[in-house]
């Protein structure tokens, strides 16, 4: 296809992959939409940049420019997309969270343990997660190292977790 431009994407109907550093994906049902593939440290990633109904070749390349610019300075662009979005990382949410209950709770030792199981055992890995993203898979390796050794701890800082995210989902 060559150097892409406005008629040859417009043009484009068959499904694949066309690009000239930008690329434009056409699915098999025919959908369009604009990837930028970046590489830092050997880790390829291919980045979304909308579709090509919404987005005009003009603003794709803008957007790989941005893209390739966070990239290089070390940033994750998904990532500083959502922080653009306001969707916290989970630390953030679980500040919110305990911030707007511990009012409600009696116990100022129950205060206490609520966010200090989540700092010893949440927060290393789900940390820096934003809220959205956040699997069964990730709660599974936040409470998998004490699973056996504390069960009840385990139990809790699951429930916690699942707190959080429900809290901020609703």
């Amino acid at each position: 296809m060559g150097k892409l431009s406005a008629t040859s994407v417009k043009a484009a109907k068959e499904p694949g992959r066309y690009g000239d550093g930008l690329y434009l994906v056409i699915s098999h049902r025919g959908g369009k939409s604009w990837v930028c593939r970046v590489q830092k440290d050997g880790k390829r990633r291919d980045v979304g940049l909308g579709s090509a109904k919404k987005v005009s070749l003009a603003l794709a390349r803008e957007r790989a420019t941005k893209v390739r610019t966070q990239v290089e300075v070390g940033l994750d662009p998904v990532a500083e997309r959502r922080k653009e979005a306001g969707i916290p990382t989970f630390k953030e949410a679980a500040a919110l969270v305990f911030a707007e209950h511990k009012a409600s709770w009696r116990n100022q030792k129950y205060r206490a343990q609520w966010l200090s199981t989540l700092e010893t055992y949440a927060f290393p890995t789900l940390g820096d997660l934003s809220v959205g993203v956040i699997d069964g898979h990730h709660v599974r390796d936040a409470v998998i190292s004490i699973w056996l050794e504390k069960p009840e701890t385990a139990r809790r800082v699951r429930q916690r977790i699942n707190t959080v995210i429900e809290l901020l989902l609703v």
